[in-house]
């Protein structure tokens, strides 16, 4: 079963993610900051991880730089997850390494496509 890591500090989006993956028999994990989740990922070694960008301490963006620059973590796809829908946004998420990028809400079938094709080996805007 694919393992899928949720780093949000929004339990409402949280718990959304956390019900579209389970049923389509994901495993969640799940961080409510980036510093935590950042550590969970090094130790736990997810198959993806949805990272939220505004959060408090270690945001999203320097968590993603954080995994996808990590020896350990570098294979990890990460897919930023936010309410930031501004193309500077997106393009300073690709060059943290960010597989993908949604744009909050998102649609169940939106991220199971996503989540999918990450883990294909695809990078999406």
């Amino acid at each position: 079963m694919p393992r899928v890591l949720i780093v949000d500090d929004s339990p409402t989006e949280t718990y959304a993610f956390q019900g579209m993956l389970e049923k389509h028999n994901y495993e969640v994990l799940t961080a409510d900051n980036g510093a935590d989740g950042v550590a969970l990922a090094r130790q736990e070694l997810p198959d993806v991880v949805l990272m939220d960008i505004v959060m408090p301490g270690l945001n999203g963006f320097q968590a993603t730089r954080q995994l996808t620059k990590g020896a350990d973590t570098a294979h990890i796809p990460v897919v930023i997850v936010t309410t930031k829908d501004q193309e500077t946004d997106r393009v300073w998420g690709r060059r943290q390494g960010a597989s993908g990028y949604l744009v909050k809400p998102v649609t169940e079938a939106k991220l199971i496509e996503t989540v999918e094709a990450v883990m294909a080996g695809k990078t999406l805007g």
